[in-house]
């Protein structure tokens, strides 16, 4: 047994150093291949792309990257005390001598151990906003909305979270050998039912919600639903303005509770035909059932998680492996979650790509539906507007952009690739 554990020890070690390095490499080639291309605007986009706004596309992915260089490091850092450090056995026996069920001290485990993250996510988190996004022109937001923010972050994770948490948990003390099939179902009923009611009850928490009111426009994409067959609980502008001049336009809710918001800093930037062009690539992904495929996925990837889990918590080389000495319920779940994206960072690239695939088949589908020029011309402007990087770098791009590079996905969209 005693082997086991050292072996666990030593895979883990290996795989968070792997990926630490492969992290660090990646963004490496990231600010090079950025830095490289500075000086000059990608010829296919030398007619809409100011050289200066081209070079500060490219400082601002670079800033950024620097604070994910800083991430990476103090991520590993912190892992590494919170398993083989004694961290988690630490916290959960300082849990444990306070009054109360086992169950209790489990669920403020778990919390308190979300609680001491965020906190230590703090200091990185107030750079990006206040230094990084300030230097390019991009927060809006203040100390004390931001605090806010942050304190309905953690209120939301104490009242949804923590019921959530101490049902799993009594389901691992109660439900016997199949408790992790009963956890996925609960989970995925949980998700659902949030996923479900964020557009009515937990996104007003932090931004404003008014109906559009240019009829114009309303009427432009009315049409564009009712040709495509879609319907929507309303067309809603969202006062994204308050915190950030990045805009953004997405569905939200399930069933008669879909919504379509803008933020009011896009509708600001792009022309009518233009915005139309953005809520038809949207659109794409439920017309091409690309919301279902990834339910279907998460849910699959997230059953072989629990039943991973399931036999994991049974075993005692998985807790002596990553530093605990006592095996509990709340453990099993803290070292699972700390330890899986460990291993799963190395299969990133295959999500992505998927996503990136779904991304050209959102696009081939507002193509046919508004014309390859508009969405072109809408995305030239979000690119230029959020200061995105034209000249990413290929790998780093692979493991880590949902959407494709600009080059390639304006190139294919003006192709013969899509219809027009």
């Amino acid at each position: 047994m005693q082997m086991m554990e050292n072996l666990f020890s030593l895979i883990f070690v290996v795989a968070l150093l792997a990926g630490t390095a492969l992290e660090l490499w990646l963004l490496g080639r990231q600010m090079t291949h950025v830095r490289r291309h500075r000086d000059r605007v990608p010829a296919a986009f030398a007619s809409r792309f100011s050289l200066a706004e081209h070079q500060k596309a490219a400082d601002y992915t670079r800033d950024r990257a620097t604070i994910g260089l800083l991430e990476v490091v103090a991520g590993a850092v912190i892992l590494l005390g919170w398993t083989l450090g004694g961290g988690v056995e630490w916290l959960v026996a300082s849990v444990g001598a306070l009054p109360g069920s086992p169950l209790w001290h489990g669920v403020v485990a778990i919390v308190a151990l979300l609680l001491i993250n965020a906190v230590l996510d703090l200091p990185l988190s107030l750079w990006r906003t206040f230094r990084v996004e300030a230097r390019y022109g991009f927060n809006r937001t203040s100390v004390s909305r931001f605090a806010l923010d942050l304190g309905l972050q953690v209120l939301l994770t104490l009242v949804l979270g923590g019921p959530l948490v101490a049902a799993i948990l009594g389901l691992m003390e109660a439900a016997g050998q199949r408790w992790w099939l009963y956890a996925w179902i609960l989970w995925l009923g949980f998700s659902l039912l949030v996923t479900w009611a964020y557009p009515l009850w937990i996104a007003p928490l932090f931004n404003r919600f008014t109906p559009l009111d240019r009829p114009d426009l309303r009427q432009r994409i009315e049409h564009l639903l009712s040709r495509s067959g879609f319907r929507s609980n309303g067309i809603f502008v969202m006062d994204g303005s308050r915190r950030s001049s990045h805009g953004n336009a997405y569905f939200t809710g399930l069933a008669r509770h879909k919504r379509i918001v803008f933020f009011d800093t896009l509708l600001e930037a792009l022309s009518a035909e233009e915005i139309e062009a953005v809520l038809a690539h949207e659109l794409g992904h439920y017309k091409r059932r690309h919301v279902l495929k990834r339910l279907v996925t998460v849910s699959a990837i997230s059953l072989g998680g629990f039943a991973l889990l399931g036999w994991l918590s049974t075993e005692t080389w998985f807790y002596q492996g990553l530093g605990v000495s006592t095996p509990s319920p709340a453990t099993a779940l803290i070292l699972f979650a700390l330890a899986a994206p460990v291993f799963t960072l190395f299969a990133s690239p295959i999500g992505a790509a998927l996503m990136r695939r779904q991304e050209f088949e959102a696009d081939d589908f507002a193509v046919q539906q508004t014309g390859a020029g508009h969405l072109v011309n809408a995305l030239v402007r979000l690119y230029r507007d959020n200061s995105s990087t034209l000249t990413p770098d290929p790998l780093y791009s692979a493991f880590h952009d949902s959407h494709p590079p600009a080059a390639v996905r304006i190139a294919r969209i003006s192709s013969n690739m899509c219809p027009t």
